[in-house]
């Protein structure tokens, strides 16, 4: 750029000499250059017209207007006012926009961001037709075994854009009262009521749509009567339930018109009857012939699935899917010394019928919703892949961790995706890939919480032309990607973060995650001694299922006597790639955004 600002890095060799690295700013790439060139006619400023031309035929804007452009241009002439090299302008050509104005630009990624930052799906097709961001024991602050319950991290999840809160509810140590816990652990109860509050300040602080709380039922039948007034008094008219009316319902309704509101989703109590015995035992009630609870994660380990069914049992404190009493075996007297309040209160109901996994699978009756661990549907899958695509159409699959990731840690969302599953609960309170994975899922479709389904996934399926994940399929879409520089460690980080004796080596891993077909992973070349690493690389990726493939990118600092440092990631959902030049900002590994550190591409779509 036109006079660029030089710094110094000072570092001490392993002599003890100092030895100076300089530090300058980048210069605008080559291909930038030729394409300012081209739509400015050979000159060496834009005018308003062709700015405008160049957003919209270059950068995909074409929905950009002149004023659009104008107001473009007034944030690059407060970007110029700031710049030092500018202090005089010839007010004549101030206007005029030059190169180095138009790449100080392209590097803002609040004006030139990666993807589409609005809500653009239809959100009037049923909650069925979307993955939701779903959390995981929610209330958890740390580990699965010791860490305090609160209802801190629900305020962050929800903060964040999580749509699916999980609370257990189980009776306090006097049994007149409720608590929110990991049952048989030493985790640290808190409120429900605290919960419920938290939900309500901020359901709708991030999205607009639906907040749907998954409860995992430990409670007797007084205290499901407690726990709907809490609820009811709580949210009032936010909490959403169906009226008597309208209880058989043939499709679940909309995002759209659940707007703002807050929706439960448990087992109602009458498929439990026959488990409401309950017994003494300490601080927990132990529950006669099947678990209590819901979803019924509390703790444990999971039981082998026989040769015709995969299928948790049920055993006291221990993982399982789902209880094991069908609606069909309880009676009309057990029924009505159930709660009609708590009852009536449960929008999605969680059920599971008996038989083979195949009948449960079946899709014609009311509407539910199946939880399944990790391990349950990767043994189901195998077996019965299309049955669980057929019923998620309709239904509703949740997904949750098995019961030994204690510390927290996450499965490959992908999954639960690819067979349609809508709910993929995750431990939003811990860090890795996987994690990234979802946070970069649900960046689309404006950061809502609900991203639409693919069509591949909701079409109707026939013996003769069933679709299968795991089989390679043709070639959809192909991602061109550049990767020109990157930028903002210098002003992030201190100069010895990475490297006492000299600067980093920064490289870049960028890849594709989604079907397994569309798996890949590619490695730019290592930039040696320098904060502002210029790579310059471009990569093609062949795309058979785009609306859900995600582009993972990874920068790391090499490092040939240890594990190379981590330096930034990101996940961006291809669907919502916006083409052309464009400012990529990188994230820690907990997902939270840094200040500074950003890495300028361009997209392309063949």
């Amino acid at each position: 750029m036109g006079n660029s600002i030089v710094t110094y890095n000072k570092y001490k060799s392993f002599l003890f000499f100092i030895k100076k690295y300089k530090l300058t700013e980048l210069v605008p790439p080559q291909d930038l250059q030729e394409v300012f060139s081209k739509f400015a006619g050979g000159g060496s400023c834009m005018s308003t017209e062709q700015l405008h031309q160049f957003l919209v035929e270059h950068q995909g804007e074409e929905s950009f207007t002149l004023s659009d452009s104008e107001k473009i241009i007034d944030r690059i002439l407060q970007l110029r006012r700031t710049h030092m090299e500018t202090v005089h302008v010839d007010q004549n050509r101030e206007r005029e926009i030059t190169l180095d104005d138009i790449f100080r630009f392209l590097l803002l990624d609040d004006f030139n961001g990666p993807y589409k930052n609005k809500v653009h799906h239809d959100m009037n097709a049923p909650l069925s037709h979307y993955f939701i961001y779903t959390g995981h024991n929610s209330y958890l602050t740390g580990n699965q075994l010791s860490s305090d319950c609160s209802e801190e991290p629900i305020i962050k999840a929800l903060q964040r854009g999580v749509r699916v809160i999980e609370l257990d509810l189980w009776p306090t140590s006097n049994k007149d009262d409720i608590k929110v816990d990991h049952g048989w652990t030493l985790t640290n109860p808190v409120s429900p009521i605290k919960c419920l509050e938290s939900i309500k300040k901020y359901g709708f602080v991030a999205s607009q749509y639906p907040v749907i709380i998954t409860i995992e039922d430990h409670l007797t039948e007084e205290l499901r009567a407690k726990f709907a007034e809490m609820a009811t008094q709580i949210f009032g008219e936010m909490l959403y339930y169906p009226q008597a009316e309208c209880l058989n319902l043939t499709e679940f309704p909309s995002p759209e018109s659940l707007k703002n509101r807050v929706i439960i989703s448990t087992k109602p109590p009458k498929e439990r009857f026959e488990s409401n015995r309950i017994k003494d035992n300490g601080n927990y009630p132990v529950l006669d012939g099947s678990s209590e609870s819901s979803e019924d994660e509390s703790s444990g380990q999971e039981s082998p699935d026989s040769a015709n069914e995969v299928e948790i049992k049920s055993t006291n404190g221990r993982d399982r899917d789902e209880g094991e009493t069908s609606s069909c075996e309880c009676d009309q007297r057990l029924f009505q010394e159930c709660s009609p309040d708590y009852k009536s209160i449960i929008t999605i109901h969680n059920k599971k019928l008996k038989g083979s996994l195949k009948d449960k699978l079946k899709t014609d009756g009311e509407l539910r919703r199946l939880s399944w661990s990790e391990t349950t549907l990767e043994k189901a899958s195998e077996s019965h892949g299309t049955d669980i695509i057929r019923f998620t159409q309709k239904n509703i699959l949740r997904v949750y961790p098995r019961a030994t990731r204690v510390k927290s840690s996450n499965f490959k969302p992908y999954l639960g995706w690819m067979y349609g599953a809508q709910m993929v609960a995750f431990n939003m309170q811990g860090v890795g890939k996987s994690l990234w994975l979802m946070q970069g899922m649900f960046r689309a479709n404006g950061g809502c919480g609900y991203v639409k389904k693919p069509e591949i996934l909701m079409q109707k399926l026939h013996c003769d032309h069933e679709f299968d994940p795991t089989r390679i399929m043709p070639v959809k879409k192909t991602l061109k990607v550049k990767l020109y520089m990157g930028h903002g460690w210098s002003l992030d980080f201190s100069p010895t973060h990475f490297d006492m004796f000299s600067p980093p080596d920064f490289y870049s891993e960028v890849g594709i995650v989604g079907m397994p077909c569309d798996i890949t992973k590619k490695k730019t070349k290592v930039i040696m001694d320098n904060w502002f690493p210029v790579w310059n690389e471009e990569f093609e990726f062949p795309l058979t299922v785009p609306e859900i493939a995600l582009l993972q990118i990874q920068v790391k600092d090499r490092d040939p006597t240890g594990k190379d440092d981590f330096a930034g990631q990101t996940c961006l959902p291809v669907s919502e790639l916006r083409s052309g030049f464009r400012s990529v900002p990188l994230y820690n590994e907990k997902g939270e955004q840094f200040k500074s550190v950003k890495l300028l591409m361009s997209f392309q779509f063949e």
